[in-house]
């Protein structure tokens, strides 16, 4: 008999599509940690993470007939959510714009706040988190892909839409921003970690919303 673990996604994808819809919690809770790690990438706190997975979860369900296994499914979910924190940080910046622009006090204060404290306290961690949302964003996603949620090479080419070669160069260049203060204390399955206790209260949220689908 098959666990958890041994299903492969297209098992799982193959599962949901014949309407065993219960079976979209184990695609849920084997990506948590992935998208979690991209929300937080964008700046996002603990519950707009939670409410752009819950988006991006519901879209995978409606969508999930459209995936064609070209790319990995982790590749094909980690571009949906990349897609809606890039809008919605677009939005946010349109509604917010003038107001930050008129005042530097408030621009200090984005760039101060603190990130890491809502999910874990040990101190390297926040280090490693605080580094990693100092470096620019396109070396920040790069790095996020590859490094933290593991996609290849290929996979976070095709997400960021860039060569393969300038993946390694971005990747290459958000290590030497990070070497100083990390190279010693590099976990990466602990950076921005989504905690079991949210995993089964996102579990929860998605479930329910996909009743009525």
């Amino acid at each position: 008999m098959k666990t958890e673990e041994t299903y492969t996604d297209k098992e799982l994808i193959e599962k949901v599509l014949n309407k065993e819809t219960a079976i979209f919690e184990l695609i849920i809770r084997r990506n948590n940690p992935y998208l979690y790690r991209i929300g937080r990438m964008y700046h996002f706190n603990h519950e707009d993470t939670q409410d752009l997975m819950q988006e991006t979860y519901i879209e995978v369900y409606i969508h999930l007939h459209q995936f064609e296994g070209r790319s990995s499914f982790r590749a094909w979910i980690s571009r949906i959510m990349i897609h809606k924190c890039y809008h919605e940080t677009q939005k946010w910046y349109s509604k917010n714009m003038e107001s930050l622009e008129s005042n530097s006090q408030a621009i200090e204060n984005l760039h101060n706040t603190e990130t890491s404290s809502i999910v874990m306290n040990r101190e390297l961690n926040s280090i490693i988190e605080k580094s990693l949302l100092k470096i620019p964003e396109e070396y920040r996603t790069a790095f996020t892909l590859r490094e933290i949620n593991g996609l290849s090479v290929q996979e976070t080419a095709e997400i960021l839409e860039i060569g393969e070669s300038n993946v390694k160069v971005r990747v290459s260049r958000a290590k030497t921003y990070l070497r100083r203060e990390i190279e010693k204390y590099y976990v990466k399955e602990e950076i921005f970690g989504f905690n079991l206790i949210y995993c089964d209260a996102m579990v929860s949220r998605v479930m329910n919303k996909i009743k009525d689908i």
